[in-house]
């Protein structure tokens, strides 16, 4: 008898789930309470691996007897017996299966959830798969309407970006969120967001960039009326007029210090760059003045 050897109760599944001669039909109810039984066990012992192979057939046994709920939970908890082995690939294909299943059940929170797991298992392992499985996930609480529920996985693939120093794409990211945040009528984040992205740029020492993103972010009603917008004018003008103390003092500023503390961190080091510069090249673009022309 298996009794409560895990081993053996794997199996006995594994044999409930083969066609044979005598068995025309999988039994995959009974198979998958056996194999939730040994998962269980082998994690108390700690026998991760066999743990994880036990859950992943747990999940596949959910599936066939159209359980996708149950499906997904088996798969989460394969993923986070892989993250504890550090096979970072399944974590990412287990937590993406258990996404799948939620959205089977229609339920986007939950299958959000699951892709944001995978993003903070595999931020310090692979952090460039971090910030799709990331965006990923804000793709699909926006599809269902729930773009506010989202704002704190941009604020993390927007981290992720600027230790990566990828500065272009965090503030692409930032807008976007901007974006979502206009959807949703969180007028204050989605102002917040479009002065961070011009931060960014400014960090990057990227001037052009950063007032052309200012320019474009100004056509919106709500910005252009805002703190931040006023804030970030300011910026730009300082930076123009090559005023290092003015760049600081506007980094010290309580429209900054609301801002997020990725954010805040960035700005508190601005300037980057050799700013001094920037005046005499505005001055050397500007026309002379004809002293012939009075009117």
């Amino acid at each position: 008898m298996a009794g409560s050897n895990p081993d053996k109760l794997m199996t006995k599944a594994d044999k409930l789930t083969q066609l044979s001669l005598t068995r025309w039909s999988a039994d995959w109810k009974s198979a998958t309470v056996l194999y939730e039984q040994a998962g269980n066990a082998f994690r108390v012992s700690k026998k991760y691996d066999k743990a994880k192979i036990a859950f992943e057939k747990a999940s596949k046994g959910q599936e066939m007897l159209s359980s996708p709920w149950d499906a997904a939970k088996h798969m989460e908890t394969a993923a986070a017996l892989a993250k504890e082995l550090g096979n970072w690939t399944q974590v990412a294909d287990f937590y993406k299966k258990a996404s799948e299943l939620y959205n089977e059940c229609g339920r986007s929170q939950p299958a959000s959830d699951a892709l944001a797991k995978a993003a903070r298992a595999l931020e310090d392992a692979v952090p460039e798969d971090a910030v799709q499985l990331y965006i990923d996930a804000c793709v699909l609480l926006e599809e269902d309407g729930k773009e506010q529920m989202a704002f704190d996985l941009y604020r993390a693939a927007t981290n992720v970006y600027i230790k990566l120093e990828k500065h272009a794409d965090a503030a692409t990211l930032l807008l976007r969120w901007g974006l979502a945040a206009d959807s949703c009528k969180a007028t204050n984040s989605q102002c917040k967001a479009y002065l961070s992205a011009i931060i960014v740029h400014l960090y990057a020492q990227d001037i052009k960039q950063a007032e052309k993103c200012y320019n474009d972010c100004s056509q919106i009603d709500a910005f252009l009326r805002s703190d931040q917008n006023r804030c970030a004018s300011k910026l730009l003008s300082a930076y123009m007029e090559g005023d290092i103390e003015e760049i600081k003092r506007l980094a010290q500023s309580s429209t900054i210090s609301n801002l997020d503390h990725m954010i805040i961190r960035i700005a508190r080091k601005l300037p980057t760059g050799n700013v001094s510069g920037l005046k005499m090249n505005a001055t050397k673009y500007e026309e002379p003045l004809d002293e012939d022309d009075l009117t």
